[in-house]
């Protein structure tokens, strides 16, 4: 049973480390899996929280070398235009802006689009990264909250639907 434990938490971390995906599908999926909350969150925004720095450091030296392959070059340009069109209240707000940004768990938010915008428009790491951060944390507690919120609710509904059938077949 203790290596099946260890799968699952390593599922979720390295779950919570994808784009897109990131924390917000990893917190549902660790506690669906059984996890502990306290452990699944803390797998989960280390996990997240992983690529960030690397993204801030090397995203446009990368992207300035991707953007020689031709056939790439049109795909890169749609990531940043995209990472661009997101920046209004990065731009506007700075350092909260990028917090609120990463931390409300909307599609196409998060920690690697705040990174990458974060990079494209040139803030500081010592700003940025701890914003991230900020903002992955709070993720983190919504998504939990949230998700226990879901499951719990399921179970109850699952009781009453389990009664309802017992009370029919009768």
């Amino acid at each position: 049973m203790g290596n099946l434990t260890m799968y699952k938490e390593l599922w979720t971390f390295l779950i919570s480390m994808l784009p897109i995906v990131e924390l917000r599908g990893a917190i549902p999926v660790g506690l669906a899996s059984g996890i502990n909350p306290v452990l699944n969150y803390f797998l989960c925004v280390i996990g997240n929280m992983l690529p960030i720095p690397f993204i801030l450091l090397f995203i446009r030296p990368v992207f300035q070398r991707l953007k020689q392959i031709p056939r790439v070059r049109g795909t890169i340009n749609k990531l940043e235009n995209k990472a661009h069109m997101k920046s209004d209240t990065i731009k506007k707000y700075s350092f909260w802006g990028l917090v609120i940004f990463v931390g409300i768990p909307l599609p196409g938010t998060g920690g690697w689009t705040g990174a990458l915008i974060a990079a494209l428009l040139g803030l500081r790491l010592k700003r940025s990264l701890p914003a991230i951060f900020i903002g992955v944390l709070l993720a983190g507690v919504i998504m939990t909250a949230l998700t226990m919120v879901v499951m719990a609710g399921l179970t109850e509904g699952m009781g009453f639907l389990d009664s309802a059938l017992r009370w029919l077949v009768k």
